[in-house]
């Protein structure tokens, strides 16, 4: 290889914003630092938060002209001469938040901070990365499955593991929300650790997907203004749930506290929904007597965690079934700011 190509956004004004160079000389790339790790990226995954930034309108500063991208798979090609932890040959997946410590769950801070915002990230074909950057690849995933857990996977595994004394267990009650990776992974990992899950969405077609995935059942959030209540009655003597992934926020938190059972753990891992929506006071969670836990994706030894345990249980993440091209990458902007995916949206890069 003696040229690579990437993707850049010289401006934030909207998707129309990326541009892409397809002949940049390999000879360019600046040397290899202690720290480094070269990679050459196999599949990149794309999440809300690219949207904002290619609009300008993520809070916090954009490095000029940034590489957008902070889910990526690839095999590392080259490392610094303090790097011990990989080699070549190793397959790798991106960590968006580097130089902090493996133990430490990344704050907004950090993710303003991370890849795809302030440090370059993994819409490009080679990338140098420092060491804190990577995690290794689950044996078991493709580099389109694998891309998907930097973001979605590790906010929904650390969603059902992260809370000490909570951790998801075989015969709890999981709610989860919607069609979106983090919802997904999350559904996914929970029948993985024989969790009994029910789901929501908007349609038939898929609500069957969902069930196809294994939730015991499906509730349309669109038909029904109470679907909270609804999806209570599921639960083993209308107790409620163990645990709810709340994806939209104020919109959806009136509904999650109302189908939390006494003790239970409401996880916001999301602002998706409305953003008129009235600010739910936090006496509802004195109300119901539960937990309300907010998380920003999970630390770097988390992550690790979850490698094993996709590759403990096979889990294999779900990609949507359009997966986009390098030189498409616009259009899978677009597919996503439109909401037509189920799960993640992938790009092949290299």
């Amino acid at each position: 290889m003696n040229t690579y190509a990437q993707w850049t956004l010289p401006t934030t004004d909207g998707i129309h914003s990326l541009e892409l160079d397809e002949n940049i000389p390999v000879s360019s790339l600046p040397p290899l630092g202690d720290g480094d790790v070269l990679v050459n990226i196999k599949a990149a995954a794309l999440n809300y938060r690219e949207l904002v930034i290619a609009k300008g309108t993520v809070p916090g500063t954009i490095k000029p002209s940034i590489v957008p991208c902070s889910d990526g798979s690839g095999i590392v090609q080259a490392v610094g001469k303090d790097v011990s932890d990989f080699k070549p040959g190793d397959q790798v997946l991106t960590h968006m938040c580097p130089h902090i410590p493996s133990t430490q769950p990344p704050l907004f801070p950090e993710i303003s901070a991370g890849l795809g915002q302030n440090e370059h990230g993994t819409l490009r074909q080679l990338g140098t990365f420092h060491h804190s950057a990577l995690v290794p690849t689950p044996a078991n995933v493709s580099h389109e499955e694998g891309c998907t857990l930097t973001c979605s996977g590790l906010t929904a595994y650390n969603a059902l593991f992260g809370l000490r004394g909570k951790e998801v267990k075989a015969g709890d009650w999981v709610l989860v929300q919607g069609t979106g990776g983090v919802s997904i992974a999350a559904l996914q990992f929970a029948v993985a650790a024989g969790a009994n899950v029910v789901a929501t969405t908007s349609s038939k077609e898929k609500a069957e997907r969902l069930k196809g995935l294994g939730a015991r059942e499906v509730v349309n959030y669109r038909t029904d203004s109470s679907w909270g209540i609804t999806a209570r009655t599921f639960t083993p003597e209308n107790c409620g749930f163990d645990l709810i992934v709340d994806i939209a926020g104020d919109e959806s938190l009136p509904q999650s506290l109302a189908a939390i059972r006494a003790d239970g753990a409401v996880v916001v891992a999301g602002i998706l929904g409305d953003s008129a929506a009235e600010t739910v006071p936090m006496l509802g969670c004195l109300w119901q007597g539960c937990i309300v836990r907010g998380l920003f994706l999970g630390a770097r030894q988390q992550f690790r965690e979850m490698v094993k345990f996709v590759e403990e249980k096979d889990v294999h993440p779900i990609v949507d079934e359009k997966v986009f091209e390098m030189k498409e990458a616009r259009q899978a902007f677009e597919y996503l700011e439109q909401r037509k995916h189920f799960s993640k949206v992938v790009i092949r890069v290299s």
